[in-house]
């Protein structure tokens, strides 16, 4: 049976087998607070675990611990503030265009993407599918929260009345909102994308909200769950390239392969900017970035750091606040 080891073993572990320096109370308390898993097996490696970084002491360690959870904070608020504004202009939208609130209607009437192929084609099947999936997955969530005593989803319920699109919203998660906005008619999607300020003329196909959505989604879910997120292992699908090219050609940045966290800091600014945050408030981000990542550079070596913040990244904020500015 495997000997389970005490936070003095684990020590000891760490600098027989790692050759990590970790010693004293400072050290040992730090360990304590990050945990072994979530801290140091975590943070030993880039994006895959094959990828192990060279640790010469504990401090280099806490160092990236620090950053993540810096960038985590500095995030937050953002992802959750456009969460919040992307559902709220969308269902501005679709009440305006189904001229309901019903649910019912609204899959009667704009859920039609599936009409815009050949009832013979396989394109049109999958769209069908993708909506009948859609709808029965929401009404599922209506159901388990119902069981669980939502109070919106109760009250509507109770009275025996269909649950409005607007509690939809507050209940399904972001990947869900993405597969029910990518089920909705190109009219729809696009006067959604076009309320909010995004170039259309980018957009012919009326999928630059879900591919945003989608973008954003791991990032949101990684910072939500105090996951690891410096080093973007958090993504779990490749990124639109449709909407890699939209945010090169709009901002002027250069190289935006959602390889690093700065490639999700543009992203997350590019949305910002075009929901009207001020000037000042986005240039706050990237300064509070560029800090965080000059406290990095001075506490771990080198090559670490290159691993982190990439060798054109700081070209891309200046970039970044060019397009701020416009």
């Amino acid at each position: 049976m495997r000997q389970i080891k005490s936070i003095n073993g684990l020590m000891k572990y760490l600098r027989e087998k790692h050759n990590i320096d970790i010693n004293g109370s400072l050290d040992k308390q730090h360990l304590k607070s990050v945990g072994y898993y979530h801290g140091y097996k975590g943070y030993r490696y880039i994006k895959r675990p094959s990828n192990k970084l060279n640790f010469n002491n504990f401090d280099e360690v806490m160092a990236i611990i620090e950053f993540d959870n810096k960038i985590k904070a500095l995030l937050y608020s953002q992802v959750m503030f456009i969460e919040t504004a992307i559902k709220s202009y969308a269902l501005e939208i679709i009440i305006q265009e189904g001229k309901t609130e019903n649910f019912s209607e609204i899959y009667t009437n704009l859920m039609t993407d599936y009409k815009s192929y050949s009832n013979q084609s396989k394109n049109y099947k999958n769209a069908y599918k993708k909506r009948l999936d859609t709808f029965n997955r929401i009404q599922n969530v209506i159901a388990t929260s119902y069981a669980s005593d939502n109070k919106i989803v109760s009250h509507y319920l109770k009275k025996d009345e269909s649950i409005p699109i607007w509690a939809i919203f507050e209940i399904i998660t972001l990947g869900e909102f993405a597969n029910l906005i990518s089920t909705f008619n190109i009219k729809t999607r696009q006067s959604i994308s076009k309320d909010i300020g995004f170039n259309i003329g980018f957009d012919s196909s009326g999928k630059l909200v879900e591919n945003i959505i989608l973008a954003i989604k791991d990032l949101r879910n990684a910072i939500a769950h105090n996951n690891i997120i410096f080093d973007t292992r958090f993504k779990k699908r490749n990124i639109s390239k449709t909407l890699q090219k939209v945010i090169i050609h709009e901002t002027n940045v250069q190289n935006i392969y959602f390889t690093s966290i700065t490639d999700y800091l543009v992203l997350v600014i590019y949305i910002l900017k075009h929901l009207k945050k001020t000037n000042s408030e986005l240039n706050k981000l990237i300064n509070d970035y560029l800090k965080f990542a000059d406290e990095l550079k001075f506490k771990v070596p080198q090559n670490i750091y290159d691993q982190i913040i990439l060798t054109n990244d700081k070209n891309k904020l200046n970039d970044l606040k060019k397009f701020i500015k416009n």
